[in-house]
């Protein structure tokens, strides 16, 4: 089938990668147009943006569907199917375009965690599983019809970041098993369960502090699911720090959250609302991410101090 991809972040790559593999054909790639950085000002374009340079297929830059002359060039590809992996809610007058109709990849096994954030409340919530669905977009956000998904185990050291790797490269294969699928006319189309829906809102900063009164286990989970960005922050010594990396020593323990139980020079132990957390990795303001190790070595620590 002759495709147009549609696409941004790295997470993306995997899939044009496996698409430009098989007997199916990417005739173009559409992307967000490229943002001034730093301080010169330089033009940076998304992954995915670059790949479809550094590749020679033709690159689209949207900057808006409110635009007759994106509508127009997208009709004129005459392309037989839209893919769409971590973009933008495509509207309703470009889903039919395409003989095909429209694709979408969505990190979760739908219908749980419909929305922006699917393998970050995966792990916040302390799933053991998630996995991917390549589904038929319709006009209501990740409401469409479920064309194939595939499940995964969450191994107790995955973070958001390594999850989203394991992810990108398992729905990259579902989406090909899609396309071909949808070629031969051989999909059983499985409606999704309106009351086994859940939703996995947008991150926001306001949900980024720690909560010490919570239980190990959930800040832990938290500090996965939010690693290694935008990370989960508290303040130590009247200082901004974010905690990349934790381990649950003691689920049960209780003492006043926040107070170091412990510090030795390879150690940082904090009580929680429930149970004994150990931080492995942590950032100050400004300044790049350490082992815990590094961190203790030029710090000085004693029991009485506290994190809040």
């Amino acid at each position: 089938m002759k495709v147009a991809f549609m696409g941004n972040p790295e997470f993306a790559l995997p899939s044009i990668q496996k698409i430009t593999k098989s007997k199916h054909e990417i005739k173009a790639i559409i992307s967000n147009p490229p943002k001034p950085m730093g301080r010169k000002k330089v033009l940076n374009y998304t992954a995915v943006g670059n790949y479809s340079l550094s590749n020679n297929i033709e690159l689209i830059e949207l900057d808006s569907f409110n635009n007759d002359h994106i509508f127009e060039k997208l009709s004129s590809l005459n392309v037989d199917i839209f893919v769409v992996v971590a973009f933008r809610i495509l509207p309703e007058m470009y889903i039919s375009i395409p003989h095909f109709g429209s694709i979408n990849l969505h990190a979760s096994i739908l219908p749980k965690y419909r929305g922006a954030a699917p393998i970050q409340w995966a792990l916040m919530n302390g799933e053991k599983t998630t996995g991917v669905s390549i589904f038929q977009i319709e006009k209501k956000v990740d409401t469409g019809k479920i064309i194939t998904q595939k499940k995964i185990n969450i191994d107790k050291n995955d973070n958001y970041g390594l999850l989203s790797k394991k992810l990108s490269y398992i729905g990259a294969e579902a989406l090909v098993d899609a396309l071909n699928r949808l070629e031969k006319g051989n999909v059983n189309f499985i409606k999704q369960e309106n009351s086994l829906v859940t939703k996995a809102p947008k991150i926001t900063k306001e949900i980024l502090r720690i909560q010490w009164e919570w239980p190990a286990k959930k800040i832990n989970n938290w500090v996965r699911g939010l690693s290694p960005k935008p990370g989960m922050t508290a303040i130590f010594q009247n200082k901004k720090i974010k905690i990349l990396k934790t381990v649950v020593l003691d689920d049960q323990i209780q003492n006043p959250p926040g107070k170091i139980k412990s510090v030795t020079d390879c150690a940082l132990e904090i009580y929680t609302g429930k149970g004994l957390i150990s931080i492995l990795e942590l950032q100050q303001e400004g300044k790049k991410c350490l082992p815990i190790v590094q961190f203790l070595r030029g710090s000085t620590i004693d029991n009485r101090d506290f994190f809040s």
